[in-house]
């Protein structure tokens, strides 16, 4: 199926590294031009210059997003490159452990900068180059929004606002011709999820007991998977879904994980 989306310009927020960096691989497969805002500038170069070598275009931002002065200067960056943005995927953050026991309220505050701050903050100043394109916004929430883990409040509380927000902006946005749309993802290994892993005595055991309560395959859901749903809710494919909470997750979250 061709997705039309040879040209389109897409940023990608934390697309250096594990989902963003997938979703970015496949939009250039599909001829889109990805651009790669992420702190790590090896990671991103090491991209960009992979999706060169393969033949597809990209663009490459470098800068922290946790104040809104750096969202602002980001998107100043990318139009004075690219002219336009058509897209907009939400991606970056990290589950990063704040909980109500372990943490403290300038830790939480820190957490929300970290994971959904610059959600508001980047798709605010991108807005006006969205509503000249009619564009899209694909917010990456988790799961634990609505499962919940135990420890990592802030992270929670980031991913909960950003399924809320998805549907506001979606209400907001309609008038403009935006659509708006959440990614849910469950158990997916990236670098940072195989940390997490290894944190553990026996990494490879939890792992093993993680993967059983995955209802389909029993087996973790690959990033690619994640950027295939990311990509179609970007393209015109998915011309009249908006507002909605996209899980990808092998039934984690809503079929009975006791099922083997």
């Amino acid at each position: 199926m061709d997705l039309q989306l040879n040209g389109k310009v897409v940023v990608v927020t934390g697309g250096a590294k594990g989902i963003g960096a997938a979703i970015v691989r496949t939009l250039g497969q599909e001829a889109a031009v990805p651009v790669i805002l992420d702190r790590d500038a090896a990671a991103a170069n090491q991209l960009h210059f992979e999706l060169q070598g393969g033949g597809a275009h990209s663009h490459v931002c470098i800068g922290e997003l946790e104040k809104a002065a750096n969202c602002h200067d980001a998107i100043h960056q990318i139009l004075a490159k690219t002219s336009r943005i058509d897209a907009l995927v939400n991606n970056a953050g990290v589950n990063d452990g704040v909980g109500l026991e372990t943490g403290s309220p300038e830790k939480f505050v820190e957490s929300l900068e970290r994971n959904l701050l610059h959600y508001y903050n980047i798709a605010h100043f991108a807005l006006p180059a969205l509503k000249q394109s009619r564009g899209s916004i694909v917010n990456i929430a988790s799961k634990t929004a609505v499962t919940g883990q135990a420890g990592t409040s802030g992270y929670v509380a980031a991913k909960g606002a950003i399924l809320g927000l998805t549907r506001e902006w979606a209400a907001e946005l309609a008038s403009s011709g935006i659509r708006v749309n959440a990614v849910v993802p469950a158990e997916v290994m990236t670098p940072l999820y195989r940390q997490w892993l290894d944190s553990f005595p026996d990494p490879e055991e939890k792992l093993k007991s993680i993967i059983a309560r995955i209802p389909f395959d029993h087996r973790m859901t690959t990033a690619e998977e994640i950027a295939n749903m990311v990509v179609f809710l970007i393209s015109s494919r998915a011309s009249h879904i908006t507002g909605q909470h996209l899980f990808v997750d092998g039934g984690y979250v809503h079929l009975d994980r006791a099922l083997t």
